[in-house]
């Protein structure tokens, strides 16, 4: 088995590829509403992570949308033909991954040697600032970067990056999960 790429593997990856971040450190935190408990100096590009799951467990989705997003799991399903969907299991997230539930992020991308997971990424992220913020596959961190810098890096390690635009149950200033 390869060795997991942790975050201090992410931050020597983001120096190698010369690819500028900020990092807030901040407790532990397991969901969308602690989050919004954390003070975070750009909390209009947090991105919230979701680990999904077809009705057969044979396809596996990681789908990033705004932080005060809330995406419609049906509408995706007819958008990208997919078959019913859940949430996956914290088992599937850790064989898959190398992630505990609360750290999904695109960079446990990194872990996924055979590519099993697909990863969709609300396009609107590379409006605005252009900026993201994503756990550096530990919950107690948010990493903010370039959205293009993002994409660039999953894709020099051979994750496909599928852009899109989701449809959105409910956007609010409070975060929800």
């Amino acid at each position: 088995m390869s060795m997991m790429i942790g975050k201090k593997e992410i931050l020597t990856l983001l120096q190698q590829y010369h690819i500028p971040y900020e990092i807030t450190e901040h407790r532990a935190v397991y969901t969308m509403e602690q989050l919004s408990l954390v003070s975070l100096p750009y909390p209009e590009d947090d991105a919230k992570n979701l680990f999904i799951r077809d009705d057969k467990k044979r396809s596996f989705y990681l789908i990033t949308i705004k932080g005060n997003h809330r995406l419609d799991l049906k509408a995706f399903r007819r958008q990208e033909k997919t078959r019913p969907l859940s949430m996956a299991l914290a088992s599937d997230l850790g064989r898959l991954l190398n992630l505990v539930p609360g750290s999904v992020t695109p960079l446990g991308l990194l872990n996924d040697k055979s590519h099993e997971v697909m990863f969709y990424l609300y396009r609107a992220f590379l409006e605005g600032s252009g900026r993201i913020g994503i756990h550096p596959n530990d919950n107690c961190a948010t990493l903010w970067i370039s959205v293009e810098d993002l994409i660039r890096l999953l894709k020099s390690q051979g994750v496909p990056v599928h852009l899109f635009n989701p449809v959105i149950l409910q956007k609010s200033k409070r975060l929800f999960f």
